[in-house]
């Protein structure tokens, strides 16, 4: 076995693991999409499309969740 072979399998062995890698990370990205405080940020992600006065917002806010500048 030459070093040219010994390269070929290096390289077909850290392509298989990079794209394993690479489809677990997919897996977990679309399979937590909540965090820890049960927020599906998802939901945003089409804020930019309807941003329009007469939308509805994406979450809605209680009073007692408003920041101080918006309790009047």
């Amino acid at each position: 076995m030459d070093i040219a072979q010994l390269q070929a399998y290096g390289y077909f062995t850290l392509t298989i693991g990079l794209v394993l890698i690479l489809y677990g990370y997919i897996y977990h990205l679309y399979s937590k999409k909540k965090d820890v405080d049960g927020v599906d940020y998802e939901s945003y992600s089409n804020m930019a499309l309807k941003d329009d006065i007469d939308d509805t917002p994406v979450a809605s806010m209680s009073e007692d969740k408003a920041p101080k500048s918006a309790k009047k």
